[in-house]
């Protein structure tokens, strides 16, 4: 038997076969190139919109950046959008070379990928929103407090920040699809043990401050009569 005759048929078409998948191939690498390319070009291009915004600096001046500072998260706005977009039209590259060579199953996994990106932008809105928040509440409840004359100012401006930062926290994880079920629950389970500690907090030992208080309203509008 003549072994060269015998091999010379399945190589042959092995052959073809690549041959005639070499164009799907270079298709694919030609599309995911240009579109890692475009990709790198739009990243730069977010990263300098947003250097001439100066988002960063206001998120410097708004207390965003210090907050994750203080988790170990150096939070720069431009990278992390640029970050976003750059991956963003990589996988979505890749989607249209994975279409081009007829790999479906991973071209299925990729966009569920993509169609999942939403969720993190928005997920990142909620904490960055939730952060301003509680800056914000946390003035104005230490103002409040410190204008009724009532102590604690800081203590109670530091639960009511912190409440909204975690609250915040639990809704980007919902919005993640993390554990959206135990989350709920935790939520329920909080927003239980503040209001119950508040209200432990003031019967136990607001009393003398409540009752000052409504003394102090109550003059007020005998004086207005």
């Amino acid at each position: 038997m003549d072994f060269t005759n015998v091999l010379q048929g399945p190589v042959l078409e092995m052959w073809d076969i690549v041959l005639a998948y070499l164009p799907n191939l270079l298709g694919a690498v030609i599309v995911f190139l240009i579109g890692v390319i475009v990709a790198l070009v739009l990243r730069s291009v977010v990263e300098q919109v947003i250097k001439l915004l100066r988002i960063d600096d206001l998120a410097q001046k708004l207390e965003i950046r210090s907050q994750f500072e203080r988790f170990g998260v150096s939070l720069h706005i431009g990278h992390l959008l640029g970050w976003i977009v750059k991956w963003f039209f990589v996988i979505v590259a890749l989607i249209a070379a994975t279409d081009i060579l007829g790999w479906e199953q991973l071209t299925s996994y990729l966009q569920e990928i993509v169609l999942f990106i939403p969720n993190v932008v928005i997920a990142v809105i909620i904490l960055l929103a939730g952060i301003l928040l509680a800056n914000f509440v946390q003035r104005v409840v230490k103002s409040a407090v410190e204008a009724a004359k009532l102590t604690s100012a800081s203590f109670l401006s530091g639960v009511a920040k912190w409440a909204i930062l975690i609250f915040s926290f639990m809704a980007a994880l919902v919005q993640l699809e993390i554990a959206p079920d135990l989350i709920r629950v935790l939520f329920t389970g909080l927003v239980f043990m503040i209001a119950l500690a508040g209200g432990l907090a003031f019967g136990l030992g607001g009393r003398e401050q409540a009752g000052k208080l409504l003394e102090r309203l109550r003059k007020d509008i005998s004086s207005d009569r």
